[in-house]
């Protein structure tokens, strides 16, 4: 595998201002963007609706920036392509550029929440009342790419937030490409799935990712047509599409149908945290299972990923009683 990644070219700023690229080449104004406008139906926002989508702070595919904006890199059936999210009053306008741009504006809607109907879900505890309330621009995003929340859930697998976000953002950045257009520093598309499957073992290890999880992400590159099927499924279908291959369990697929698919439907079963923060917040009880966060959950069926948002969004959260789970770096071993 040694030689088959060629070293990224650097960009470096030197005095005056002027950006030098190694071998001389100066680097290209951007192409003008494709624009869409659209006004959405209701309250909405930005930050709640994409959040989702953020994997860890450094997250090269995803940038909020000061001015309200949220950019997005991704890897679409057309190419890549950067969109940049922006609100004008009422209005949002989207901006992209690259081979995905114009895929990436049809799904406009679809990504700020628009066939995700809150009106369905009747709140029966008061704490989801007053979060509702609180919060009325909460909508349930739809990417209609399923690898690209695929490939993190996997890598969040049993390890703490921390090594994931971490494993993503080293990945991403060596094996991706820069994103199109004049995206913020140090914005990269995921890697294709060819790349990602001739990535050598001990690159993972680098990364801290171990064999286990790896193998299951090297699967799933391998069927990735079969798996981007699965965004024309009903979300139970997907999951079952997902699960049928090996290291893919309920509460990865649950993970990736709900950034994928916007189902409102599918609670992450088997999470260390979420159980007891849903018997807290509804019945006071930290030590809650999977069991009994289904059985609290019940009276939300059809909308029970939403009930256990708006849960996580109110901050009932049990004091914590233990210390938290060590980081570790397989990298270093």
């Amino acid at each position: 595998m040694a030689g088959r990644f060629a070293p990224r070219s650097t960009r470096t700023t030197v005095r005056g201002g002027h950006v030098a690229v190694p071998g001389g080449v100066p680097r290209q104004a951007a192409a003008p963007p494709r624009v869409r406008t659209w006004t959405p139906e209701g309250p909405l926002d930005l930050g709640l609706v994409l959040g989702p989508l953020r994997r860890g702070p450094g997250d090269p595919t995803f940038r909020a920036m000061p001015d309200g904006s949220v950019w997005r890199a991704s890897r679409t059936p057309a190419g890549p392509g950067t969109l940049r999210v922006t609100r004008y009053g009422d209005e949002i306008r989207g901006e992209a550029w690259g081979p995905g741009a114009q895929w990436l504006l049809d799904g406009l809607p679809d990504l700020l929440g628009a066939a995700d109907d809150p009106s369905l879900f009747e709140p029966r505890h008061k704490l989801l009342a007053l979060t509702r309330h609180r919060r009325p621009g909460l909508r349930l995003t739809r990417t209609g790419l399923v690898l690209e929340s695929l490939i993190p859930s996997v890598l969040e697998q049993k390890v703490t937030t921390v090594e994931a976000y971490r494993a993503w953002r080293l990945l991403v950045r060596k094996y991706g490409e820069s994103a199109p257009g004049p995206a913020p520093g140090r914005m990269y598309v995921m890697p294709e799935p060819r790349t990602w499957a001739l990535i050598p073992s001990w690159e993972w290890h680098r990364a801290g990712v171990d064999n286990k999880r790896a193998s299951t992400i090297l699967r799933a590159v391998r069927v990735a047509a079969r798996m981007e099927e699965a965004t024309r499924m009903e979300p139970a279908a997907a999951q079952a599409r997902l699960e049928v291959l090996p290291g893919i369990g309920p509460w990865t697929s649950a993970e990736t149908v709900q950034r994928s698919h916007g189902a409102p439907d599918a609670v992450t079963v088997g999470d260390l945290h979420l159980p007891g923060i849903v018997g807290w917040a509804l019945a006071g009880d930290r030590r809650a299972d999977d069991a009994v966060m289904l059985e609290l959950l019940a009276p939300y069926a059809g909308q029970r990923h939403r009930a256990a948002r708006l849960i996580l969004l109110s901050g009932q959260v049990p004091a914590r009683r233990a210390p938290r789970m060590p980081v570790g770096d397989i990298g270093r071993l």
